[in-house]
This record gives structure tokens, C-alpha cells and sequence, in this order.
């Protein structure tokens, strides 16, 4: 590994330095600009409802069209993006069977796809799609089941990558399994595939994990036309010649990681070693003629988190380690489900030159989120990271058009979830507006792990200081991160766990947080039956230690629901408490704000008018008091082009008179502040469902927080956002 001067040494792996790269200082960077939801792209007699996906994903060659795969859809689908702010459908094509990927070159769309009945009868074709007359050309017989598709440069050459992937069923998974796979080289002329040119580049024999079924994966040209061929589970690498011969073959070898979370014990720990962790690549792009780099997303044995950078002759001229792993928890999408297998799972790459500069871009498929980092021609050096959709599958830059398009292949519609969509990005001189919220690394060189943020308040004293909770998705790592907003991003700069009695604090749903004025905190923890969670209120001291818990009183415990406590706020010697949701003596639309005299010990309650809804629910998720007015965050549950109510209102404290718990209570007034949808959708990705926190500062600065539901069926996006400055108002 070549080590450059220019880096932050940090840690130790196993022997070998271990580097961090330092934010690069560059002129220009990439943001988000659209996000294209596929289901659009449904004809107009399918169910919105039906199931679809932005997998592989290419693009014309005068940028003005992307095309998709589409495996459940059995399809690709086109996407106008003549105006990249406003993409716009083109609809579908079917293909009579599962495509894999797809690539396009000179008006055509070459497309793998599968028609394998079985795992031992693999079966396949080559389509070519003319892309004026969206109808298919022809295709080729590829004599079994294809993954990759990659085109040559010159538009003459055609790979194909037959994987003939083994069932994982079958004794575990364990290859080898017949057939093996192997990879096709067809000529192109004119768009024409001659499909009696096909070679069947053989692959068998040169791996040292199963030889003998090697099962290719992905493939890529260089401007020589030397092919470079991934076989993920066989852990091997391959560069062929055009007429399909091997001209050089190598172990993807193996990493040594030091510092690294492995349990999936709902905590971000970073503190186990791995050994000999096979890298098992997935995607592979070529940095130049002699160099590529492939994303080391592992299979069943192995999977070592990040990057590589070989020469064709196998040397290893850099390894990232636990770089874009760390980067991506320090960003808030670490996914800790996945912390058993391979953590943040770097699976797709694409490479492109823009400017003068080369950039590569790591596709995180469990943490949705793409790194971009500068091709020095050494070590590479970080610039940014960009948020996309929910598990990135594919990407294809686009530098004539000063354009970047990521296609996001998870489809929640089963559950109410967000869809498949297509990102758009556009490289400029404007500064990158994501990541909003990051953290530093602690004293032992390791990320302050955080996610699922649910409450936030400013710091009493400080200027652009604020608290922020996790929620219970963190159950054995509740903690209050400290956050410093006066830095772009902001900045986590630390946190500080909840205990009792010296263990981590247990049975808490943390969703609501406010100062105590003595330097601890009131924490306002949202019960659920089924978990032996209570509705509770904790006193949190400034070392985190919990010294008191005030339960909620048996006439509110006697109507309680599971959707509880979502924000607290104090003033003076009041406590109030939002109740996210009607509970069983609300009337249909209101919900509770809930007092607490911490002087008397008496408990009241005011009722909040909610807004109406079009589906799913709506309920409060955070209270603030600022002045003469309690700030009051109301959502809906909906995400995407379903959300309607992401809301601010504001209530006069004249109106908050709490009445005895369970007699009828005062119904405020409530005026709105600020609805949140425009400035959500300003930053060009889909609505976030969970606004979650909000808080203001000495100076009225204000700032709200969505939470990510820990990167667990979410992209992992964390909104952090400044909004108008009370003081001004």
C-alpha cells in the first residue's frame, strides 16, 4: 500500500498503518438535484401498488435519457432528464424474462437477461433495444444465466458476465455447483450484435476457492478493450483479452481490520477485530488502462467493508480499509443490522472524469449513501458524500452534462414504505449541501456512532450548541450527543451515555429531551407495553446518570396507548409533555399535552387540535419554548409524494392552562409557523417521514432533526436544518 504524506494516521491494523483520509479542498463538488420515484414509470393500466426497480443503470450518449433495469417489473424502464431537475417518465419496455444490466452505446441499450427456470439449467439472452423506436432489435443466445453487460468504448465489443449463480439452499450455499459460469465477448456493428462471433471466455480452474465453478460477476472495458472480470465468490480477479484469452489472474486477497463493529447488538461500538476478512468484490471499473479499483462487498465468507485499488498485474496499490466505512457512521449511515455480515457494504462503483479530476464513487447498498473520492493516480483522497435512495445498486456519470444519476433498487410498497427511485446529481461550484449533520472521531481514532435522532433542544448559554437523543432502535446505547451547529456540517462533537446505576440504561425510548437549568436533562421516554418500556419522565444528570424517574400518573397510565411521549419542554417550573396520538379518552383528533409541576408534583393537560389527514395518521413529534410561544412539530406518517403535514405551529403560553387529567380539558389555539414540506423538498430528494426534533438556541436560532430510524428500511438520511432565526422575526 502506498501511504501519502497528506494523511491523518489514526489506528493500527493489525500490524500495518491504518489511514484516515482529510477532507479534500476542492472547487467544485456534486448535490442532489431530483429524485425520481420509478413507480412512475407504471403503465397507466398497472397498479401503482405493483412492485419496481431501479437496479443497473446506463445513459445515452447525449445525456438526455437514462435507461434502468427493472427485475420485478421484468423490464427497463427510461427516464427523461433533458431537464435533470424535472425528470420526467418514459415508460417501460418488457423483456420476457429478469434483466440484470444494461449498458448503452450509439442509440442502443444492450440488455442481460435471465430466463433460468432453475439453478441447474441456467438459461439467458443479449437484447438489444433500439432506443429511438423503444422496441427490441434482436438478441443472442447467451447459453446461461447473465449478470453483468458492459460495452466497449468504441462501441465494437459486447461482455457479458454468465455467472450461473449457485443456489444458496443447496449445502449452504457452498460452491463449487455445476454449471460454471464463464463470460461471452460478442461483436457489435452498427448496433448489430453478430451473435456468431460469441466467445465463451473460459474462467474454470484459476481461482483457488472453487476453481472449478468459477461464477463471474462484473465486467469492464478499458480503452484497450481488456476486459477485467470480478468472481465475487470465488474471491478472484481476471483480465481478458478481447479474443476472450486470460492475461492475468489473482486472489483478491484478504484485509486485517482493527476497530470495527461486528455485533448487532443495537449499539455503534467499533471495537473488534477481524482477521483475514476475504475481500469477495462485487463491481469493478477500470481507473486507466493499467489500474482498477473494485468495491468489496462480500458474499458468503467475507466482505472487508471497503475499497481496493489494483494494478492488472495484481499488485495492490491501495487499500481503503475502514475509510468509506467510517465516513459513512460518521455521516449518521452506519447500518448496525448489518454489523454481523458486512456492514456498510460497498457493492457498486462507477468511475468518470469531470474536469480535469478523475472520481470514483462507492455505493454503500445497506447504508444508501455514495462516497466520492479524487483518483490522484496514488492514494485516493475523500471530497464528499452524497445521499441517494434506498440501497443504491447502480450509477453512471454523465461529465458532458456535469451529471451523476445513482439508481436505488428497494421497493418498500408492501409497507407503506418509500419507493425505488433514481437520483440526480449536478457537479458545480456550489458547496455540498449533505452531509447536515456529521461527528467526530473519539479519542481512539474511532467514529461517534449515532442515528435515529428523535429529540432536540439549544444549549441555555452557548449560541449554536445543541442536545440531541437517540430513540430505542439504539436500546443498549442511549446516549445525548452533544452538537455543534456552528459549523458546516454540523458537527456531533460529543456523546454522553445514560446510565443507571453504572450500566447502560435499559427499557428506555428516549423521544424527547430538555435542560434541566442545573446542567443535566429531562428525558421524555415513550412506553410500550409489549417491551416493558413505561411512559416516564427521567432526570438525566450532567455525567448522564438517571437520579430520578417520574412515572406518569394512574389516570393517565389508565387511557394509555403505545404512542406516547414524542417531545418535552420546560418552563420554569412546568414540564410539558406532547403526546404523539390520541390516546383512549381523546377525542378523535386531538391529542394531549401533558404538564408536570416538578414543585407540586400535580399533572394536567391542555388538548391540541391535530390537522386533518389524507391517510395514515398525523401526531405531534416535538414541543419547544421559546419566548412567549410553545413551538409544536405535527406530522404525518406519510414519506415521499405522500406526505402532506410536515408542520411547525406555534401556541401563545396564555393558552396552555393545563385542567385536571381525566375531566375535559382546554382546547388551544394553534397558528402556524412554518410548514416544512417546501424547505424539506428544496434539497432534492424525497419528503422524510420523521421530523422528529426541534430546537431553538439563545439567539432563537432554530434547527429541526429527522431521524433515520437507524439506516433500517430508510436511506439513512438525517435532515438537520436551520430554519429562520427567531430574534429576526
Amino acid at each position: 500500500m502506498r501511504l501519502s504524506t497528506k494523511k491523518i494516521f489514526f489506528s493500527f491494523l493489525m500490524g500495518s498503518v491504518f489511514t484516515f483520509s482529510s477532507s479534500v479542498c476542492a472547487d467544485e463538488y456534486f448535490n442532489r438535484i431530483a429524485s425520481f420515484p420509478v413507480n412512475l414509470n407504471l403503465p397507466s393500466d398497472m397498479s401503482q401498488k405493483t412492485e419496481t426497480s431501479a437496479e443497473i443503470i446506463s445513459a445515452s450518449e447525449d445525456g438526455n435519457m437514462v435507461v434502468y433495469s427493472d427485475s420485478p417489473l421484468g423490464a427497463i424502464g427510461m427516464i427523461d432528464i433533458t431537464n435533470p431537475g424535472s425528470p420526467a417518465p418514459l415508460g417501460t419496455i418488457k423483456l420476457g424474462g429478469e434483466p440484470t444490466s444494461v449498458s448503452i452505446k450509439k442509440g442502443f441499450a444492450f440488455v442481460g437477461v435471465n430466463t433460468s427456470k432453475d439453478f441447474v439449467s441456467p438459461s439467458g439472452n443479449l437484447a438489444v433495444i433500439d432506443l429511438k423506436t423503444k422496441s427490441i432489435s434482436h438478441s443472442c443466445d447467451l447459453g446461461g444465466q447473465p449478470d453483468s453487460v458492459a460495452v466497449s468504448k468504441d462501441g465494437s465489443l459486447v461482455a457479458v458476465a454468465i455467472e450461473n449463480e449457485r443456489d444458496e439452499d443447496l449445502n449452504d450455499g457452498i460452491i463449487p455447483q455445476a454449471p460454471a459460469g464463464f463470460v461471452s465477448i460478442l461483436q457489435v456493428r452498427d448496433g448489430k450484435l453478430n451473435c456468431d462471433t460469441m466467445i465463451k471466455a473460459d474462467v474454470s480452474g484459476l481461482a483457488d476457492v472453487a476453481g472449478s465453478d468459477p461464477e463471474p460477476e462484473f465486467v469492464d472495458f478499458n480503452d484497450n478493450n481488456e476486459i477485467v472480470l470480478t468472481m465475487q465468490e470465488n474471491n478472484h480477479i481476471v483480465v481478458i483479452s478481447e479474443d476472450g484469452k486470460v492475461q492475468s489472474h489473482f486472489s483478491a486477497g484478504s484485509v486485517d481490520l482493527k476497530n470495527v463493529d461486528v455485533d448487532e447488538e443495537r449499539a455503534l461500538t467499533f471495537d473488534a477485530t477481524l482477521s483475514g476478512v476475504v475481500r469477495e468484490p462485487d463491481a469493478v471499473q477500470w481507473l486507466d488502462n493499467d489500474r482498477f479499483v473494485i468495491a468489496n462487498e462480500g458474499d458468503y465468507k467475507g466482505g472487508s467493508r471497503g475499497f481496493t485499488i489494483f494494478s492488472k498485474s495484481g499488485e495492490v496499490l491501495y487499500e481503503s480499509g475502514l475509510d468509506f466505512e467510517y465516513r459513512v457512521a460518521m455521516a449518521g449511515h452506519y447500518p448496525e443490522k448489518r454489523s454481523g455480515n458486512k456492514g456498510a457494504e460497498p457493492e457498486g462503483l462507477e468511475v468518470g472524469k469531470f474536469g480535469n479530476t478523475n472520481y470514483i464513487f462507492v455505493l454503500s447498498e445497506r447504508g444508501s449513501v455514495i462516497g466520492v473520492y479524487k483518483d490522484t493516480g496514488d492514494e485516493p483522497e475523500f471530497v464528499q458524500l452524497l445521499p441517494t435512495g434506498l440501497a443504491p445498486e447502480g450509477a453512471i456519470a454523465i461529465p458532458e452534462r456535469n451529471l451523476f444519476v445513482a439508481s436505488n433498487e428497494k421497493d418498500l410498497i408492501e409497507d407503506g414504505g418509500v419507493r425505488s427511485h433514481v437520483t440526480i446529481y449536478q457537479y458545480g461550484a456550489a458547496a455540498p449541501k449533505y452531509p447536515m449533520l456529521t461527528s467526530k472521531l473519539d479519542d481512539n481514532g474511532r467514529p461517534i456512532g449515532w442515528g435515529a435522532l428523535s429529540g432536540l433542544v439549544g444549549d441555555a448559554e452557548t449560541p449554536g450548541v445543541f442536545y440531541a437523543v437517540n430513540d430505542s432502535f439504539y436500546r443498549s446505547q442511549p446516549q445525548i450527543f452533544k452538537i455543534d451547529a456552528t459549523q458546516q456540517p454540523a458537527q456531533i462533537i460529543s456523546a454522553l451515555p445514560i446510565t443507571r446505576d453504572g450500566m447502560p440504561a435499559q427499557k428506555l425510548d428516549m423521544e424527547g429531551v430538555t435542560l434541566d437549568g442545573e446542567g443535566g436533562f429531562f428525558i421524555a421516554s415513550e412506553g410500550r407495553n409489549d417491551r416493558l418500556t413505561p411512559h416516564a419522565i427521567y432526570h438525566v444528570n450532567a455525567k448522564g446518570e438517571i437520579e430520578d424517574e417520574i412515572a406518569f400518573p394512574e389516570e393517565l397510565l389508565a387511557v394509555q396507548k403505545r404512542f406516547g411521549s414524542e417531545g418535552i419542554a420546560k418552563h420554569g417550573d412546568d414540564l410539558w409533555i406532547a403526546i404523539q396520538r390520541e390516546w383512549q379518552d381523546d377525542a378523535k383528533g386531538f391529542v394531549k399535552l401533558v404538564n408536570y409541576n416538578l414543585k407540586s408534583k400535580e399533572w394536567g393537560a391542555v388538548s391540541y387540535p391535530l390537522d386533518g389527514k389524507e391517510r395514515g395518521w398525523v401526531g405531534l413529534s416535538e414541543i419547544s419554548i421559546f419566548g412567549d410561544h410553545a413551538y409544536i412539530l405535527e406530522r404525518d406518517n406519510q414519506i415521499g409524494a405522500a406526505a402532506v403535514t410536515k408542520k411547525l405551529y406555534k401556541v401563545a403560553l396564555s393558552e396552555l392552562k393545563p385542567a385536571k387529567i381525566g375531566g375535559e380539558l382546554p382546547i388551544v389555539k394553534k397558528e402556524l409557523h412554518k410548514d416544512l414540506l417546501p424547505v424539506m423538498q428544496s434539497y432534492g430528494g424525497y419528503v422524510l417521514d420523521k421530523v422528529e426534533g426541534l430546537g431553538i438556541d439563545k439567539n432563537g436560532e432554530m434547527f429541526i432533526v429527522t431521524d433515520n430510524d437507524g439506516v433500517d428500511d430508510s436511506n439513512g438520511e438525517t435532515q438537520f436544518i436551520k430554519l429562520d432565526a427567531m430574534a429576526a422575526m
